[in-house]
């Protein structure tokens, strides 16, 4: 689908358009680590992010496919950076709308607790523009460093929405770039913004844009909407404050989300997943398979 990435999508020839779906990502992200395991846990790379889902959601089709219960498997790319096999694989169930499935069960680490709600993200770049002076004579030039930093200051002391059950809006200043040396007055400066979202965006960008004022640009590049979601009575649940391939999987059935892992350790050079854990995440697949093909 590009380059040399490829999502996988696999049915079983005695249901060739099941009615559920199993789904995760299979890119990762740095750090680089070595796979190790020990008793009760396997460590590495993608350890629970997502390659442990994987294990678990083939496991669990294969038990399912002997008790003659057929489910599909759709794995994606490019989760961790643009969604696009996510979107790509939504283009070709649009074309597909004869054998339209039911449900998507997404993994991504809950520590085995459906998912209530993700929250959603909204990215802000924010630019100032400048003038060039020698350090010397700050009084001919302008610095846009300083009109950042006076931005992203009110920015930071903005008060965000909250929600009684799904928690707080937060805000992560991810990236700040700027300037050409200590001696020179900057006439440039750059600041990545990234808002986890528990609600719609309009209210919200209305309010970054009045606070950041007049003297910075201030884009929207990307959102991915807050979503409530679908659950099974009797599981544990939780509120999932990160985002997923969700959104762009819209023609894939009614979502949810699960999976083995902690998010916590997800993205770090001490990635694992618990081996009790994953076992129990293939039982969980299983049930909620079954009760939701039933019904």
């Amino acid at each position: 689908m590009e380059g040399d990435r490829f999502n996988v999508y696999a049915t079983s020839p005695e249901q060739p358009h099941p009615e559920l779906v199993f789904s995760t990502h299979m890119d990762t992200v740095p750090p680089f680590t070595p796979s190790t395991e020990d008793a009760a846990r396997i460590y590495g790379r993608g350890s629970c992010d997502a390659k442990g889902i994987i294990a678990a959601q083939i496991a669990a089709s294969e038990r399912l496919c002997r008790e003659g219960i057929y489910v599909g498997l759709l794995f994606v790319v490019g989760e961790e950076r643009d969604s696009l096999g996510a979107r790509i694989a939504n283009e070709y169930a649009a074309k597909d709308q004869a054998h339209r499935r039911k449900y998507l069960v997404n993994g991504e680490p809950t520590e085995n607790r459906i998912a209530l709600a993700s929250k959603g993200t909204l990215r802000a770049e924010v630019t100032a523009s400048g003038r060039m002076a020698h350090s010397a004579y700050p009084e001919l030039g302008e610095s846009a460093i300083d009109k950042l930093i006076t931005a992203l200051t009110r920015l930071r002391a903005m008060p965000l929405p909250s929600d009684a059950q799904f928690g707080p809006c937060t805000l992560n200043i991810g990236l700040i770039e700027g300037g050409r040396a200590p001696n020179v007055i900057p006439d440039y400066a750059h600041a990545d913004l990234l808002y986890r979202l528990v609600g719609p965006s309009q209210d919200l960008r209305r309010q970054i844009l009045e606070t950041a004022g007049n003297e910075v640009k201030v884009d929207f590049p990307l959102e991915i909407p807050f979503l409530r979601l679908r659950t099974v009575e009797g599981l544990p649940t939780m509120i999932a404050a990160f985002t997923t391939d969700i959104p762009a999987l819209t023609n894939w059935g009614a979502p949810l989300l699960i999976g083995p892992g902690s998010i916590h350790v997800a993205h770090t050079d001490g990635e694992f997943i618990d081996k009790q854990q994953l076992a129990e995440a293939i039982d969980l697949y299983c049930t909620i398979a079954k009760r939701l093909v039933q019904l």
